[in-house]
């Protein structure tokens, strides 16, 4: 399931696509908003696709499980962060509902992405390879 680029993952291309969502919703935010959660929210959305990147530039799959894991950790935050700013009445119900969708969609692809890679990782600690002999 490993792509050779993090561009053709599906699970970074849609996390790119939510960043731009949350974006144009964060634009309608207050502008005591600017340093809060709006940032926040930006925050954690470029996160997402950021970590799914730097994970599949790595040398082991064992890191790329690993940041993997912050992608869904970063998106689980955002799911939260959408959450509350609809009950502050700075997202509208229908695109918390969507913008909510798109993370569980993501959510399911990270989660078909580590599984695969659980698979194929070793449960003991990885030893880097040495010079000698």
């Amino acid at each position: 399931m490993q792509a050779n680029r993090y561009q053709d993952l599906r699970a970074w291309q849609q996390a790119i696509e939510l960043v731009g969502q949350i974006y144009s919703v964060t634009a309608k935010m207050p502008q005591e908003e600017m340093f809060g959660l709006k940032s926040q929210l930006r925050r954690c959305a470029v996160s997402i696709p950021s970590n799914i990147a730097e994970g599949q530039g790595r040398i082991t799959r064992g890191e790329f499980h690993q940041f993997l894991g912050h992608a869904r950790g970063s998106l689980y935050e955002l799911e939260t962060q959408i959450v509350i700013a609809a009950k502050l009445g700075y997202v509208e119900p229908a695109n918390r509902d969507g913008l909510l969708t798109e993370c569980r969609n993501i959510g399911r692809l990270l989660n078909a992405l580590i599984a695969s890679l659980k698979q194929s990782v070793p449960h003991r600690k990885a030893s880097l390879p040495t010079t000698d002999g």
